[in-house]
Protein backbone atom coordinates (compact mmCIF):
# COMPACT_ATOMS: atom_id res chain seq x y z
CA UNK A 1 0.00 0.00 0.00
CA UNK A 2 1.36 3.44 -0.94
CA UNK A 3 1.17 5.93 1.92
CA UNK A 4 0.90 9.74 1.81
CA UNK A 5 4.58 10.17 2.75
CA UNK A 6 5.69 8.22 -0.32
CA UNK A 7 3.43 10.31 -2.56
CA UNK A 8 4.85 13.53 -1.08
CA UNK A 9 8.39 12.21 -1.44
CA UNK A 10 7.85 11.36 -5.11
CA UNK A 11 6.33 14.77 -5.80
CA UNK A 12 9.36 16.43 -4.21
CA UNK A 13 11.70 14.31 -6.33
CA UNK A 14 9.90 15.48 -9.48
CA UNK A 15 9.37 19.15 -8.58
CA UNK A 16 12.63 19.99 -6.81
CA UNK A 17 15.22 17.37 -7.71
CA UNK A 18 14.84 17.06 -11.50
CA UNK A 19 13.50 13.50 -11.47
CA UNK A 20 12.16 12.58 -14.87
CA UNK A 21 11.74 9.62 -17.18
CA UNK A 22 14.35 10.45 -19.77
CA UNK A 23 12.82 8.47 -22.61
CA UNK A 24 10.18 6.09 -23.83
CA UNK A 25 11.79 4.38 -26.81
CA UNK A 26 9.68 2.31 -29.19
CA UNK A 27 11.76 -0.36 -30.89
CA UNK A 28 10.49 -1.41 -34.34
CA UNK A 29 11.78 -4.27 -36.46
CA UNK A 30 12.20 -3.31 -40.12
CA UNK A 31 13.43 -6.72 -41.26
CA UNK A 32 10.15 -7.30 -43.13
CA UNK A 33 10.72 -4.07 -45.11
CA UNK A 34 13.74 -5.43 -47.01
CA UNK A 35 13.34 -5.12 -50.78
CA UNK A 36 15.59 -5.15 -53.84
CA UNK A 37 13.97 -1.98 -55.15
CA UNK A 38 15.16 1.21 -53.39
CA UNK A 39 11.92 3.13 -53.87
CA UNK A 40 9.80 0.28 -52.52
CA UNK A 41 12.22 -0.13 -49.59
CA UNK A 42 11.80 3.52 -48.63
CA UNK A 43 8.01 3.32 -48.97
CA UNK A 44 7.82 0.21 -46.78
CA UNK A 45 10.05 1.77 -44.10
CA UNK A 46 8.02 5.00 -43.98
CA UNK A 47 4.71 3.15 -43.83
CA UNK A 48 5.77 0.75 -41.09
CA UNK A 49 7.26 3.42 -38.81
CA UNK A 50 4.35 5.84 -39.18
CA UNK A 51 1.85 3.01 -38.60
CA UNK A 52 3.44 1.37 -35.54
CA UNK A 53 4.49 4.65 -33.88
CA UNK A 54 1.45 6.79 -34.71
CA UNK A 55 0.22 6.92 -31.08
CA UNK A 56 3.59 6.97 -29.29
CA UNK A 57 3.91 10.71 -28.63
CA UNK A 58 0.26 11.21 -27.61
CA UNK A 59 0.45 8.24 -25.25
CA UNK A 60 3.57 9.63 -23.62
CA UNK A 61 1.97 13.04 -23.21
CA UNK A 62 -1.19 11.51 -21.71
CA UNK A 63 0.87 9.60 -19.13
CA UNK A 64 2.76 12.79 -18.28
CA UNK A 65 -0.49 14.67 -17.62
CA UNK A 66 -2.21 11.90 -15.67
CA UNK A 67 0.70 10.96 -13.40
CA UNK A 68 2.57 14.28 -13.31
CA UNK A 69 5.82 12.57 -14.33
CA UNK A 70 7.90 14.45 -16.94
CA UNK A 71 8.85 12.26 -19.90
CA UNK A 72 11.56 14.21 -21.66
CA UNK A 73 11.86 12.24 -24.91
CA UNK A 74 9.74 9.94 -27.03
CA UNK A 75 11.98 8.10 -29.47
CA UNK A 76 12.13 5.29 -31.99
CA UNK A 77 14.82 2.68 -32.51
CA UNK A 78 14.88 0.51 -35.61
CA UNK A 79 16.68 -2.54 -36.98
CA UNK A 80 20.25 -1.64 -38.05
CA UNK A 81 19.75 -0.21 -41.52
CA UNK A 82 22.78 -1.98 -43.04
CA UNK A 83 20.76 -5.22 -42.63
CA UNK A 84 17.50 -3.82 -43.99
CA UNK A 85 19.05 -1.98 -46.93
CA UNK A 86 21.57 -4.58 -48.07
CA UNK A 87 19.56 -5.73 -51.11
CA UNK A 88 18.58 -2.29 -52.41
CA UNK A 89 21.46 0.03 -51.53
CA UNK A 90 24.38 -0.17 -53.96
CA UNK A 91 26.03 3.20 -53.19
CA UNK A 92 26.42 5.46 -50.14
CA UNK A 93 23.91 7.87 -51.72
CA UNK A 94 21.30 5.06 -51.79
CA UNK A 95 21.68 4.80 -48.02
CA UNK A 96 21.32 8.57 -47.69
CA UNK A 97 17.84 8.29 -49.26
CA UNK A 98 16.94 5.84 -46.50
CA UNK A 99 18.23 8.28 -43.87
CA UNK A 100 15.99 10.98 -45.31
CA UNK A 101 13.02 8.58 -45.21
CA UNK A 102 13.73 7.86 -41.53
CA UNK A 103 13.92 11.60 -40.83
CA UNK A 104 10.61 12.20 -42.61
CA UNK A 105 8.89 9.37 -40.73
CA UNK A 106 10.23 10.60 -37.36
CA UNK A 107 8.91 14.10 -38.04
CA UNK A 108 5.53 12.74 -39.11
CA UNK A 109 4.99 10.91 -35.80
CA UNK A 110 6.57 13.74 -33.77
CA UNK A 111 9.38 11.91 -31.94
CA UNK A 112 12.60 13.61 -30.80
CA UNK A 113 15.05 11.19 -32.42
CA UNK A 114 15.18 7.98 -34.44
CA UNK A 115 18.15 5.66 -33.91
CA UNK A 116 19.33 2.68 -35.90
CA UNK A 117 21.15 4.13 -38.89
CA UNK A 118 23.65 1.53 -37.82
CA UNK A 119 25.97 -1.32 -38.72
CA UNK A 120 27.21 -4.26 -36.65
CA UNK A 121 30.75 -5.04 -37.77
CA UNK A 122 32.53 -6.47 -34.74
CA UNK A 123 34.10 -9.32 -36.74
CA UNK A 124 34.08 -7.90 -40.23
CA UNK A 125 32.26 -5.64 -42.69
CA UNK A 126 29.97 -6.73 -45.49
CA UNK A 127 29.83 -4.53 -48.58
CA UNK A 128 26.51 -3.19 -47.30
CA UNK A 129 28.02 -2.35 -43.89
CA UNK A 130 30.86 -0.39 -45.48
CA UNK A 131 28.52 1.51 -47.82
CA UNK A 132 26.38 2.55 -44.86
CA UNK A 133 29.42 3.64 -42.84
CA UNK A 134 30.72 5.67 -45.81
CA UNK A 135 27.31 7.36 -46.09
CA UNK A 136 27.17 8.51 -42.43
CA UNK A 137 28.64 12.04 -42.87
CA UNK A 138 26.20 12.98 -45.63
CA UNK A 139 23.27 11.20 -43.93
CA UNK A 140 23.74 13.06 -40.63
CA UNK A 141 24.34 16.37 -42.39
CA UNK A 142 21.14 16.10 -44.46
CA UNK A 143 18.79 15.00 -41.67
CA UNK A 144 17.72 16.44 -38.30
CA UNK A 145 16.51 13.52 -36.17
CA UNK A 146 18.49 10.51 -37.42
CA UNK A 147 21.10 9.01 -35.07
CA UNK A 148 23.80 6.56 -36.13
CA UNK A 149 25.95 3.95 -34.43
CA UNK A 150 28.51 1.33 -35.40
CA UNK A 151 29.44 -1.66 -33.23
CA UNK A 152 33.09 -2.42 -34.02
CA UNK A 153 33.98 -4.95 -31.34
CA UNK A 154 32.84 -7.49 -28.79
CA UNK A 155 34.32 -9.74 -26.13
CA UNK A 156 33.49 -12.80 -28.26
CA UNK A 157 34.86 -11.57 -31.59
CA UNK A 158 37.58 -9.02 -30.88
CA UNK A 159 37.86 -5.58 -32.51
CA UNK A 160 37.50 -4.89 -36.25
CA UNK A 161 40.43 -2.50 -36.69
CA UNK A 162 39.57 -1.88 -40.36
CA UNK A 163 36.27 -0.39 -39.18
CA UNK A 164 38.04 1.54 -36.39
CA UNK A 165 40.37 3.11 -38.98
CA UNK A 166 37.51 4.08 -41.28
CA UNK A 167 35.48 5.55 -38.42
CA UNK A 168 38.32 7.90 -37.46
CA UNK A 169 37.99 9.31 -40.98
CA UNK A 170 34.18 9.24 -40.91
CA UNK A 171 34.00 11.21 -37.64
CA UNK A 172 36.30 13.85 -39.12
CA UNK A 173 34.22 14.00 -42.35
CA UNK A 174 31.01 14.28 -40.32
CA UNK A 175 32.50 17.22 -38.43
CA UNK A 176 33.43 18.90 -41.73
CA UNK A 177 29.97 18.28 -43.22
CA UNK A 178 28.29 19.92 -40.20
CA UNK A 179 30.93 22.56 -39.33
CA UNK A 180 28.43 25.39 -39.87
CA UNK A 181 26.36 23.87 -37.05
CA UNK A 182 29.14 23.40 -34.47
CA UNK A 183 29.89 19.94 -35.94
CA UNK A 184 26.60 18.70 -34.49
CA UNK A 185 26.58 15.60 -36.73
CA UNK A 186 29.24 14.00 -34.51
CA UNK A 187 26.91 14.31 -31.49
CA UNK A 188 24.58 11.91 -33.32
CA UNK A 189 27.21 9.22 -34.01
CA UNK A 190 28.41 6.59 -31.51
CA UNK A 191 31.02 3.85 -31.87
CA UNK A 192 30.37 0.82 -29.64
CA UNK A 193 31.96 -2.32 -28.26
CA UNK A 194 29.46 -4.93 -26.96
CA UNK A 195 26.46 -2.81 -27.99
CA UNK A 196 23.22 -4.05 -26.34
CA UNK A 197 20.14 -4.83 -28.46
CA UNK A 198 17.74 -2.92 -26.20
CA UNK A 199 19.41 0.40 -25.35
CA UNK A 200 16.75 3.17 -25.22
CA UNK A 201 19.27 6.05 -25.13
CA UNK A 202 20.44 8.01 -28.15
CA UNK A 203 22.53 8.32 -30.12
CA UNK A 204 23.29 4.62 -29.81
CA UNK A 205 19.82 3.09 -29.74
CA UNK A 206 18.91 0.42 -32.30
CA UNK A 207 16.38 -2.41 -32.37
CA UNK A 208 18.46 -5.58 -32.18
CA UNK A 209 17.83 -8.63 -34.31
CA UNK A 210 17.14 -10.65 -31.14
CA UNK A 211 14.10 -8.47 -30.35
CA UNK A 212 10.46 -8.99 -31.34
CA UNK A 213 8.48 -7.00 -33.89
CA UNK A 214 7.98 -4.03 -31.55
CA UNK A 215 8.96 -3.30 -27.95
CA UNK A 216 8.74 -0.51 -25.37
CA UNK A 217 11.97 0.30 -23.52
CA UNK A 218 12.24 3.06 -20.91
CA UNK A 219 15.27 4.96 -19.64
CA UNK A 220 15.15 6.70 -16.27
CA UNK A 221 17.23 9.63 -15.04
CA UNK A 222 17.63 11.09 -11.54
CA UNK A 223 21.16 12.33 -10.62
CA UNK A 224 19.58 15.23 -8.73
CA UNK A 225 17.55 12.84 -6.58
CA UNK A 226 20.65 10.81 -5.66
CA UNK A 227 22.63 13.97 -4.81
CA UNK A 228 19.84 15.28 -2.58
CA UNK A 229 19.56 11.93 -0.80
CA UNK A 230 23.31 11.94 -0.12
CA UNK A 231 23.09 15.42 1.43
CA UNK A 232 21.15 13.82 4.27
CA UNK A 233 24.03 11.44 5.10
CA UNK A 234 26.94 13.86 4.69
CA UNK A 235 30.00 12.57 6.57
CA UNK A 236 28.54 9.08 7.14
CA UNK A 237 30.56 5.95 6.36
CA UNK A 238 30.51 4.06 3.03
CA UNK A 239 27.99 1.51 4.27
CA UNK A 240 25.46 4.26 4.93
CA UNK A 241 26.32 6.01 1.65
CA UNK A 242 25.78 2.80 -0.37
CA UNK A 243 22.50 2.03 1.37
CA UNK A 244 21.24 5.54 0.60
CA UNK A 245 22.09 5.32 -3.11
CA UNK A 246 20.53 1.85 -3.34
CA UNK A 247 17.24 2.90 -1.75
CA UNK A 248 17.07 6.00 -3.93
CA UNK A 249 17.72 3.99 -7.09
CA UNK A 250 14.84 1.69 -6.13
CA UNK A 251 12.43 4.65 -5.94
CA UNK A 252 13.64 6.13 -9.23
CA UNK A 253 13.26 2.81 -11.02
CA UNK A 254 9.73 2.26 -9.69
CA UNK A 255 8.70 5.51 -11.37
CA UNK A 256 10.20 4.26 -14.63
CA UNK A 257 8.52 0.88 -14.23
CA UNK A 258 5.13 2.58 -13.80
CA UNK A 259 5.56 4.61 -16.98
CA UNK A 260 6.84 1.61 -18.93
CA UNK A 261 3.91 -0.60 -17.92
CA UNK A 262 1.37 2.11 -18.73
CA UNK A 263 2.90 2.90 -22.13
CA UNK A 264 3.03 -0.82 -22.95
CA UNK A 265 -0.62 -1.36 -21.98
CA UNK A 266 -1.96 1.67 -23.84
CA UNK A 267 0.01 1.03 -27.03
CA UNK A 268 -0.58 -2.74 -26.84
CA UNK A 269 3.12 -3.30 -27.40
CA UNK A 270 5.16 -5.57 -25.10
CA UNK A 271 7.30 -4.01 -22.35
CA UNK A 272 10.99 -4.70 -22.89
CA UNK A 273 13.36 -3.30 -20.27
CA UNK A 274 14.08 -0.48 -17.89
CA UNK A 275 17.52 1.04 -18.40
CA UNK A 276 18.87 1.85 -14.93
CA UNK A 277 20.97 4.77 -16.08
CA UNK A 278 21.55 7.99 -14.21
CA UNK A 279 21.41 10.46 -17.09
CA UNK A 280 22.49 14.05 -16.36
CA UNK A 281 21.47 17.29 -18.04
CA UNK A 282 23.30 20.64 -18.28
CA UNK A 283 20.97 21.99 -15.55
CA UNK A 284 22.59 22.76 -12.19
CA UNK A 285 21.46 20.11 -9.68
CA UNK A 286 21.12 17.34 -12.28
CA UNK A 287 24.75 16.29 -12.51
CA UNK A 288 26.73 13.09 -11.93
CA UNK A 289 29.78 15.20 -11.10
CA UNK A 290 27.84 16.92 -8.30
CA UNK A 291 27.18 13.46 -6.79
CA UNK A 292 30.96 12.93 -6.67
CA UNK A 293 31.32 16.27 -4.91
CA UNK A 294 28.65 15.32 -2.40
CA UNK A 295 30.57 12.09 -1.77
CA UNK A 296 33.59 14.19 -0.79
CA UNK A 297 35.60 14.95 -3.94
CA UNK A 298 36.49 18.56 -4.76
CA UNK A 299 35.79 17.99 -8.47
CA UNK A 300 35.15 15.09 -10.83
CA UNK A 301 38.59 13.89 -11.86
CA UNK A 302 40.16 14.20 -8.41
CA UNK A 303 41.84 11.06 -6.99
CA UNK A 304 39.06 8.75 -5.85
CA UNK A 305 36.73 9.57 -8.77
CA UNK A 306 36.96 6.11 -10.37
CA UNK A 307 36.18 4.45 -7.03
CA UNK A 308 33.25 6.82 -6.48
CA UNK A 309 31.86 6.03 -9.94
CA UNK A 310 32.24 2.27 -9.40
CA UNK A 311 30.36 2.54 -6.10
CA UNK A 312 27.61 4.65 -7.66
CA UNK A 313 27.07 2.27 -10.61
CA UNK A 314 26.96 -0.80 -8.41
CA UNK A 315 24.47 0.60 -5.92
CA UNK A 316 22.19 1.97 -8.66
CA UNK A 317 22.05 -1.52 -10.17
CA UNK A 318 21.48 -3.21 -6.81
CA UNK A 319 18.59 -0.87 -6.00
CA UNK A 320 17.17 -0.90 -9.51
CA UNK A 321 16.93 -4.66 -9.97
CA UNK A 322 14.67 -4.85 -6.92
CA UNK A 323 12.27 -2.44 -8.61
CA UNK A 324 12.02 -4.08 -12.03
CA UNK A 325 12.33 -7.67 -13.17
CA UNK A 326 13.40 -6.65 -16.66
CA UNK A 327 16.54 -4.54 -16.69
CA UNK A 328 18.78 -3.99 -19.68
CA UNK A 329 20.29 -1.43 -22.01
CA UNK A 330 23.37 0.34 -20.70
CA UNK A 331 22.29 0.64 -17.03
CA UNK A 332 24.89 2.80 -15.34
CA UNK A 333 25.90 6.39 -14.78
CA UNK A 334 26.36 8.44 -17.94
CA UNK A 335 29.43 10.66 -17.75
CA UNK A 336 29.11 12.91 -20.82
CA UNK A 337 31.10 16.10 -20.65
CA UNK A 338 28.87 18.57 -22.49
CA UNK A 339 25.61 17.32 -20.93
CA UNK A 340 26.72 17.63 -17.30
CA UNK A 341 27.46 21.05 -15.79
CA UNK A 342 29.64 19.55 -13.05
CA UNK A 343 31.78 17.71 -15.63
CA UNK A 344 32.12 20.93 -17.67
CA UNK A 345 33.27 22.79 -14.55
CA UNK A 346 35.77 20.02 -13.77
CA UNK A 347 37.32 20.29 -17.24
CA UNK A 348 37.48 24.09 -17.03
CA UNK A 349 39.38 24.11 -13.71
CA UNK A 350 41.79 21.42 -14.96
CA UNK A 351 40.58 18.61 -12.68
CA UNK A 352 39.45 16.33 -15.51
CA UNK A 353 41.43 15.27 -18.59
CA UNK A 354 40.72 12.79 -21.41
CA UNK A 355 42.93 10.10 -19.84
CA UNK A 356 41.09 10.30 -16.49
CA UNK A 357 37.77 10.06 -18.34
CA UNK A 358 39.06 6.92 -20.05
CA UNK A 359 39.99 5.42 -16.66
CA UNK A 360 36.49 6.19 -15.36
CA UNK A 361 34.93 4.34 -18.28
CA UNK A 362 36.47 1.10 -16.96
CA UNK A 363 33.74 1.07 -14.29
CA UNK A 364 30.80 2.77 -16.03
CA UNK A 365 28.46 1.58 -18.74
CA UNK A 366 28.97 4.16 -21.42
CA UNK A 367 32.34 5.58 -22.34
CA UNK A 368 33.94 8.70 -23.73
CA UNK A 369 30.70 10.57 -24.31
CA UNK A 370 30.15 14.02 -25.84
CA UNK A 371 33.81 14.98 -25.63
CA UNK A 372 34.77 17.98 -27.78
CA UNK A 373 38.34 17.85 -29.12
CA UNK A 374 40.39 20.20 -31.35
CA UNK A 375 39.22 20.35 -34.96
CA UNK A 376 42.71 19.63 -36.30
CA UNK A 377 42.92 16.24 -34.55
CA UNK A 378 44.11 13.62 -37.08
CA UNK A 379 41.70 10.82 -38.10
CA UNK A 380 44.27 8.23 -36.98
CA UNK A 381 44.40 9.84 -33.53
CA UNK A 382 40.59 9.61 -33.31
CA UNK A 383 40.86 5.94 -34.36
CA UNK A 384 43.48 5.37 -31.66
CA UNK A 385 41.19 6.81 -28.98
CA UNK A 386 38.35 4.59 -30.27
CA UNK A 387 40.60 1.51 -30.21
CA UNK A 388 41.61 2.18 -26.58
CA UNK A 389 38.00 2.51 -25.46
CA UNK A 390 36.89 -0.57 -27.43
CA UNK A 391 39.70 -2.59 -25.78
CA UNK A 392 38.37 -1.64 -22.33
CA UNK A 393 34.94 -2.97 -23.29
CA UNK A 394 36.28 -6.11 -24.98
CA UNK A 395 38.55 -7.21 -22.14
CA UNK A 396 36.14 -6.35 -19.34
CA UNK A 397 33.06 -7.91 -20.99
CA UNK A 398 31.10 -4.67 -20.84
CA UNK A 399 29.61 -2.06 -23.12
CA UNK A 400 31.79 0.92 -23.95
CA UNK A 401 31.28 3.67 -26.48
CA UNK A 402 32.91 6.72 -28.00
CA UNK A 403 31.16 9.93 -29.05
CA UNK A 404 33.89 12.41 -29.98
CA UNK A 405 33.32 15.79 -31.59
CA UNK A 406 36.30 17.30 -33.40
CA UNK A 407 35.20 20.93 -33.56
CA UNK A 408 36.43 22.36 -36.86
CA UNK A 409 38.17 25.73 -36.44
CA UNK A 410 38.44 25.53 -32.65
CA UNK A 411 41.23 24.47 -30.29
CA UNK A 412 41.89 23.71 -26.62
CA UNK A 413 40.34 26.24 -24.24
CA UNK A 414 37.59 27.38 -26.62
CA UNK A 415 33.93 26.39 -26.18
CA UNK A 416 31.30 24.78 -28.37
CA UNK A 417 27.56 25.15 -27.71
CA UNK A 418 25.12 22.51 -29.00
CA UNK A 419 22.06 23.84 -27.17
CA UNK A 420 19.32 21.99 -25.29
CA UNK A 421 20.11 18.72 -23.55
CA UNK A 422 23.34 18.37 -25.55
CA UNK A 423 24.72 21.37 -23.63
CA UNK A 424 28.06 23.07 -24.19
CA UNK A 425 31.62 21.88 -23.77
CA UNK A 426 35.16 23.14 -23.47
CA UNK A 427 37.52 21.71 -26.11
CA UNK A 428 39.70 19.11 -24.37
CA UNK A 429 43.36 18.43 -25.13
CA UNK A 430 44.28 15.25 -27.01
CA UNK A 431 47.59 13.36 -26.84
CA UNK A 432 48.97 14.02 -30.33
CA UNK A 433 51.88 11.59 -30.32
CA UNK A 434 51.40 9.51 -33.47
CA UNK A 435 49.63 6.15 -33.62
CA UNK A 436 49.55 6.15 -37.46
CA UNK A 437 51.56 2.96 -37.96
CA UNK A 438 49.45 1.09 -35.40
CA UNK A 439 46.10 2.11 -36.89
CA UNK A 440 47.24 1.57 -40.50
CA UNK A 441 48.05 -2.11 -39.86
CA UNK A 442 44.39 -3.06 -40.49
CA UNK A 443 42.85 -6.44 -39.72
CA UNK A 444 41.32 -7.56 -36.46
CA UNK A 445 42.42 -7.67 -32.83
CA UNK A 446 41.53 -11.20 -31.60
CA UNK A 447 39.09 -11.83 -28.77
CA UNK A 448 40.75 -12.10 -25.36
CA UNK A 449 41.23 -15.38 -23.51
CA UNK A 450 39.31 -15.64 -20.25
CA UNK A 451 40.45 -18.91 -18.70
CA UNK A 452 43.45 -17.10 -17.16
CA UNK A 453 41.38 -14.13 -16.02
CA UNK A 454 42.85 -11.98 -13.27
Amino acid sequence: MININEVTETNKMIEQENLDVRTITLGISLLDCADQNLERLNDKIYTKITTVAKDLVKTGEDIEKEYGIPIVHKRISITPISLVGASACKTPDDYVTVAKTLDRAAKTVGVNFIGGYSALVSKGMTKSDELLIRSIPKALASTDLVCSSVNVGSTKTGIDMDAVKILGEIIKETAEETKDNDCLGCAKLVVFCNAPDDNPFMAGAFHGVTEGDAIINVGVSGPGVVKTALESVRGADFGTLCETVKKTAFKITRVGQLVAKEASRRLNIPFGIIDLSLAPTPAVGDSIAEIFQEMGLEHAGAPGTTAALALLNDQVKKGGVMASSYVGGLSGAFIPVSEDQGMIDAVEVGALCLEKLEAMTCVCSVGLDMVAIPGDTKPTTISGIIADEMAIGMVNQKTTAVRLIPVIGKSVGEQVDFGGLLGHAPIMAVNNFSCDAFINRGGRIPAPIHSFKN
